[in-house]
């Protein structure tokens, strides 16, 4: 081997501390998906690790502050510095001040609740939200995910791909999450093509039951990765209410558009 070439796993194999640290994510990632305290056989159970890599990866983690405990150290969930560095990702993104101060005058002109994602391949991550004044919701939205195909805020993002993207990307059949929740992928592709000529998205009760949401792109990149909605009660808002509220959010994020490219953001 020439002096100065770095080993190369073979034979579908890869170095330990590679191996090490994609479990360590998968784990994270785990927790993350769970709101319950998981043991050492729940996360056997979930991963298919071997019990003792999973001993030595928790400990690890734990003692980094990746993860808590409970009193008898038998059962871990996600620690705080799993917050910190999420919170970290939206400190250094430049955007979320603008895409903010945006959030907060589509809640004013509306009255609604307005909430700015992200899409991550086949979900959106909620980035920002700001709750109507009149909100019963206590929970935080920001952070967690939902299917790209089941949000308004998702298929006007996949709106922006091309329907051989949108085929290779997302599964056949969709998984529906409530009774509305589109599930033919043909369907789909026939919502992306009405998006792309209306300027925004809508869905009702697909996502959550009760609520309906339009949404519009934020055009600073090329595809789009970010956009913006509306979510509202769906017994209390009209058509034409949403229609309304589409077309404002559309304006806004036209002009969000602008004011990011005219910054160098992209």
């Amino acid at each position: 081997m020439a002096q100065g070439t770095e080993t190369v796993a073979v034979s579908g194999t890869e170095p330990a501390g590679v191996k090490s640290a994609r479990r360590a994510i998968e784990l994270l990632e785990t927790f993350a998906a769970n709101d319950v305290w998981l043991s050492l056989s729940d996360l056997h159970a979930r991963t298919g690790f071997p019990r003792s890599s999973l001993h030595g990866l928790l400990r690890t983690l734990h003692e980094a502050g990746w993860l808590e405990s409970d009193s008898s150290t038998t059962k871990y969930k996600l620690g705080v510095r799993a917050l910190i560095c999420g919170t970290a990702y939206l400190d250094r993104d430049p955007i979320v001040p603008y895409a903010t101060e945006a959030l907060e005058q589509v809640r004013e002109q509306t009255g609604f609740t307005a909430h700015y994602a992200r899409r991550n391949g086949t979900e959106v991550v909620y980035l920002e939200t700001r709750e109507s004044r009149q909100s019963t919701h206590l929970v935080s939205r920001v952070g967690r995910t939902l299917p790209t195909h089941a949000t308004a805020l998702g298929k006007a993002l996949l709106a922006e791909l091309t329907h051989d993207e949108i085929t290779a990307l997302l599964p056949a059949p969709l998984p529906a999450l409530t009774p509305n929740t589109v599930t033919d992928l043909g369907e789909l592709h026939e919502q992306c093509a009405a998006i792309r000529e209306r300027g925004f998205a809508s869905e009702v009760e697909e996502g959550t039951p009760g609520v309906r949401c339009v949404a519009a792109v934020i055009p600073y990149r090329i595809p789009g990765t970010d956009a913006m909605s509306c979510s509202m009660q769906a017994d209390q808002v009209s058509d034409a209410d949403a229609l309304r509220v589409g077309e404002l959010l559309a304006e806004t994020t036209a002009e969000l558009g602008q004011r990011l490219r005219r910054a160098g953001i992209r």
